[in-house]
């Protein structure tokens, strides 16, 4: 006769345990970084009204082999005004490897959207903050923080919308 399971987590006699599932970071990296100004000429030689910024993200994982995992942030931002023309354009690709063990298939996708993306968010916040500052056009671009989980799910429903269009 096995033991019922205790109220602590342990399992019953004869039981396998359950394995938690872990994330380590193996390292992380700017895959491609691109900044321009090419009115910085008109910018700092005349006055600019506000200019318009359009900013985008996007999360893009993929698996590189057994268990490893690439999550890529990518950002673009823009800014421009009707007096001076393009300010500043940015592009970055920032991502990370993580080694993710018993993730069950069915999370596995949510942690690669998710959970990995908001480890990495903070470097490209600080990224983008210095670019911005160092090109010496702007007040650095201080990003709030991304629910990358409603990203996730717009990405989503877009990607089931389309397949049943």
């Amino acid at each position: 006769m096995t033991e019922p399971a205790k109220g602590n987590g342990s399992t019953a006699q004869g039981a396998a345990p359950e394995q938690q599932m872990q994330i380590r970071i193996i390292g992380q990296y700017v895959k491609d970084l691109s900044f321009e100004s090419p009115s910085i000429q008109k910018l700092m030689t005349s006055q600019a009204e506000n200019p318009n910024l359009s900013l985008e993200m996007d999360v893009n994982p993929e698996q590189v082999g057994p268990g490893v995992y690439e999550s890529t942030l990518s950002f673009k931002a823009r800014a421009e005004s009707k007096s001076i023309g393009v300010i500043f354009d940015m592009e970055l690709d920032y991502a990370g490897l993580f080694r993710i063990e018993n993730a069950p298939p069915e999370v596995l996708d949510a942690v690669l959207n998710i959970q990995c993306p908001t480890l990495l968010f903070p470097f490209v916040r600080r990224i983008v903050a210095d670019m911005t500052r160092d090109g010496g056009i702007m007040p650095p671009l201080m990003l709030d923080p991304v629910d990358f989980g409603a990203l996730y799910m717009r990405k989503r429903q877009a990607m089931s919308s389309s397949v049943t269009a």
